[in-house]
């Protein structure tokens, strides 16, 4: 919209600079002028107090809601400063004009500020008078610029020079008072220049450090009833306190409306939210207030006179949305008044844009956004919809890219830090959520906004905005583009986790379909270090992973998902257990810088947490009587053991297969394809749990590939505990008959396991064998009767004594038509056994009695009783005797 310019033959009657009576500033010391350009004002600020009853706010006299001509009212507030001003339409856009004598006092204009290019430095403008007449000066030049090409170059040339003394001049004023019109002038000034394309507050570092020192000096004033108060104290002063007040912040508002009328670039209003931003954050009441109005005035001249120019694209349009709309929430009524109004004509301007710059391929889906939009208006009214930030949200949403929607987002989360107004906490947590909601998958930087969720968590007090973070987080958590993100985030913090993140993760409120995902994710995440070869430190995340899922089992509120996936959690675990056994945190790789500023505690070590988890398990998937029983039988301390943690296996195997055989049947499935997987410690602990369930009836059904064919495999490993794993499933096997068969096939190498020196090997081979020995065909059994002969008075006493069982078990299996095969073996085993009789363990004495009678019935002797004594012959040498005589005997009846 094009604004409209005065002509040249009429002009406005009365000056600034020719009407006044205040004599002009005249040149002082530059000594004086130094001390002055040194010197500042602090910036301390008056308490906010409760506004008055008949108070002139920013809301009221800014515009008349009800009812009365805002034109009039501005008109009569210029002319309480002398000014002559021309409204632009029936909207409230002033543009300051000059008067008909403003060429008349050009060189005096010009005279004034050629003091300031012959002596910028030495400026002393202590007298408001001479202040105002400065001022005024210059906005006369402003207005002349049109008609006079030396004054246009004279401004642009010098106004390195005004900016600094316009900035000198505002900070000479009192940040605790308003006794003069200086500030207004200063505003109208520039409002001024800004119309005739000179822009002070825009362009460089100088010009913007004007723009933020002349906010600050309006905004930080004190609050109206302050004023007032002075009134009273000061009731001579020149100038009605009500009015100037009045005056300078319409001042202001036009100033900042002239910066995008002239220029209407979206860049500008950038530029003056940026400047804004943080009084709009202000914890003082009047300060928001003020911010608040003045951003209002702002979008509605945006809204309302412009013809906006390319390029159209907000800068922080997300960013702006979501402080509008978290002001709309504001407990000051005031405040939120304005919000509301300034909301609703960015509504109009984020509209008009979206329809203007839309790609014409995409016109059906702006057509749907703004159909979604219009029957989202439609279902409030005006008043109500903008008292609600959340449906505010849901408005917007349709038309933020994903770059906005993570500036909404994180504008909101800063809402959470509010400490003073426990109602901006709950608009930002409403905000959030229902953005969230309406935007599904359109986010960016899901991380850096988990990182904030994170640390605003502590400042949180209130448990409803707490519940909706929460469910924020659980939002992107349960959508699969998210999860892994999340998860990553979530686990780089410190364990045991603090009682904020603790409540985050038992609290996480997940739709059902996605609740098996999530935990699925979690568990891949653990998984993964499982994966990799043995390092020289354990992965941060595997630690951390668990801790997670003890939270998660905590809070249960993904039950349903933890009994699904039961089996692979509970191996999982056990094989955390297992990496994690003699480990401290020193042992682990923690990222640099996660524990600065907490102590890290010496009791938490990676496997109490892996064992917490694991009992949590147990306990939430109802395994009472497994928990129970392996608490009895020390099974927590056997899993944590660095030489046993394969019996408290064994033992929560077997208690599983006792108790609860359909899960342990589960594990055992699971286990087929993983036996193969991972690194060392997670095959020993699956291998371990698998060879016990083959206990099972189930088992026979296992194809002979997962079953035998494994275990031949695990036979000829280098790795004696695989070793021992082999025999044990294959001890397991054989009390299942049908399969007897694939087990013969075997025998030949559990034999030459016989020969080991590992004692676990050759007492769980001799155990097999004791099971098969009937089977075996003639030659598997004089093989065997030879080795198991050569254990005879083997050091290892148990070794000794089952190798003696296994020779008698062989020789009660010999069938007659095989007897002359095998009858030196058992010639050659009657003085040994004799021998071992008299041996000093009891049972290697009973024994070796026992496997002689054997061998005297596979031989047809009938034996003297004397062989039978169990006292020792060196005090019954008559016994003695008769046993040599006897054998003596036998062995020359056999020669």
């Amino acid at each position: 919209m094009s604004l409209p310019r005065r002509g040249r033959g009429s002009r406005l009657a009365g000056c600034r600079v020719a009407g006044t009576s205040v004599p002009r500033a005249t040149a002082l010391s530059p000594e004086h002028a130094q001390r002055l350009t040194r010197r500042r004002h602090c910036s301390q600020q008056v308490p906010p107090e409760p506004e008055p009853q008949a108070d002139f706010r920013s809301g009221k006299w800014l515009y008349e809601r009800a009812g009365g001509d805002v034109r009039d009212s501005r008109q009569a507030l210029r002319a309480g400063m002398g000014s002559k001003y021309r409204i632009c339409g029936r909207e409230d856009v002033v543009i300051p004009c000059a008067s008909d004598n403003d060429s008349g006092s050009m060189d005096l204009q010009l005279s004034n500020i050629e003091d300031i290019k012959k002596r910028p430095s030495s400026i002393e403008l202590t007298d408001e008078h001479a202040k105002l007449i400065f001022l005024r000066s210059l906005s006369s030049l402003s207005q002349s610029l049109p008609y006079d090409e030396t004054t246009e170059s004279f401004i642009h040339s010098h106004m390195e020079d005004i900016v600094r003394v316009l900035s000198v001049l505002v900070q000479e004023e009192s940040l605790h008072s308003l006794f003069s019109p200086v500030r207004q002038e200063i505003f109208v000034l520039i409002a001024g220049l800004s119309y005739q394309d000179v822009h002070l507050l825009c362009g460089s570092e100088d010009r913007a450090d004007l723009f933020s020192l002349i906010t600050r000096s309006l905004i930080t004033l004190p609050s109206t009833r302050t004023l007032l108060q002075l009134k009273e104290v000061m009731p001579s002063r020149p100038y009605s306190l009500e009015s100037l007040y009045r005056q300078t912040f319409q001042a202001f508002s036009e100033m900042l409306q002239s910066l995008v009328v002239k220029d209407p670039h979206l860049e500008n209003l950038d530029a003056i939210f940026k400047h804004m931003d943080p009084w709009l954050q202000s914890v003082v009441d009047h300060e928001r207030e003020r911010a608040t109005a003045s951003m209002a005035q702002v979008l509605k001249c945006l809204s309302r006179h412009l013809s906006l120019k390319l390029p159209l694209q907000f800068q922080r349009l997300g960013h702006l949305v979501a402080m509008m709309a978290l002001l709309c929430g504001d407990p000051l009524k005031e405040v939120a008044e304005e919000a509301a109004e300034g909301t609703h004509h960015l509504l109009h301007v984020t509209l008009r844009l979206k329809y203007i710059t839309h790609d014409k391929k995409n016109h059906q889906d702006l057509k749907n956004a703004l159909k979604k939009c219009r029957g989202l208006l439609e279902l409030y009214s005006i008043k109500q919809f903008y008292n609600c930030p959340f449906k505010i949200a849901q408005v917007f949403e349709v038309f933020l890219n994903a770059s906005e929607l993570c500036q909404f987002v994180m504008t909101t989360l800063d809402g959470l830090n509010t400490q003073k107004h426990p109602c901006t906490q709950q608009s930002a947590g409403e905000l959030l959520i229902t953005l969230v909601k309406s935007a599904e998958s359109r986010f960016e930087k899901v991380p850096e906004i988990m990182g904030v969720i994170c640390a605003r968590l502590s400042t949180i007090s209130q448990p409803r905005v707490r519940q909706q973070i929460i469910r924020t987080v659980s939002l992107f958590i349960s959508r699969p583009k998210y999860t892994d993100t999340v998860l990553s985030h979530l686990l780089c913090h410190p364990v045991p986790y603090d009682r904020h993140l603790a409540e985050l993760w038992r609290n996480l409120e997940v739709e059902l379909p996605s609740t098996t995902w999530i935990l699925w994710r979690l568990l891949r995440k653990l998984q993964k270090y499982h994966n990799l070869p043995a390092q020289e430190k354990m992965a941060y995340m595997a630690v951390a992973a668990t801790n997670a899922l003890y939270e998660v089992f905590v809070g249960n509120r993904l039950r349903a998902a933890t009994f699904r996936l039961l089996p692979q959690l509970l191996m999982t675990l056990l094989v955390q257990v297992h990496h994690s056994i003699g480990l401290r945190m020193s042992d682990v790789a923690i990222p640099s810088g996660l524990y600065t500023g907490r102590e890290m505690s010496s009791e938490v070590t990676p496997l109490c947490l892996a064992l917490q988890a694991t009992k949590t398990l147990l306990l939430r998937t109802l395994c009472w009587q497994e928990f129970y029983t392996i608490e009895r039988n020390r099974g927590w301390s056997l899993l944590g053991g660095s030489d046993c943690h394969l019996q408290g296996v064994f033992l929560l195997a077997n208690t599983l297969l006792e108790r609860n055989h359909l899960l342990a049947h589960k594990v055992m499935y699971l286990l087929v394809p993983l036996l193969h997987r991972g690194n060392d410690k997670h095959q020993l602990t699956a291998a371990g749990f698998f060879v016990e369930l083959l206990q099972s009836p189930v088992a026979k059904r296992l194809p002979g590939v997962y079953s035998m064919a494994r275990l031949r495999e695990w036979l000829h490993c280098g790795n004696d505990l695989f070793r021992v794993l082999a025999l044990r499933g294959l001890h397991n096997l054989v009390r299942h008959q049908e399969m007897q068969e694939d087990l013969s096939r075997l025998l030949p190498y559990v034999v030459d396991c016989l020969c080991e020196a590992d004692k676990r090997i050759v007492l769980l081979a001799i155990q097999i064998l004791l099971h098969v020995v009937r089977t075996m065909d003639p030659t598997t059994l004089a093989s065997l009767m030879r080795t198991v002969f050569s254990l005879f008075g083997d050091a290892r006493p148990d070794v000794h004594h089952f190798s003696m069982t296994l020779f008698g078990a062989a020789v009660k299996s010999v069938k007659c038509t095989d007897k002359k095969g095998v009858e030196s073996q058992v010639l050659g085993s009657l003085v040994p056994l004799l021998l071992y009789s008299q041996d000093d363990t009891d049972t290697v004495a009973e024994e070796s009695r026992r496997v002689l009678g054997i061998c005297a019935t596979f031989l047809k002797w009938k034996l003297p009783p004397e062989v039978y004594c169990k006292d020792p012959w060196c005090i019954r040498p008559t016994e003695v005797g008769t046993i040599c005589r006897f054998f003596g005997k036998k062995m020359q009846g056999e020669n």
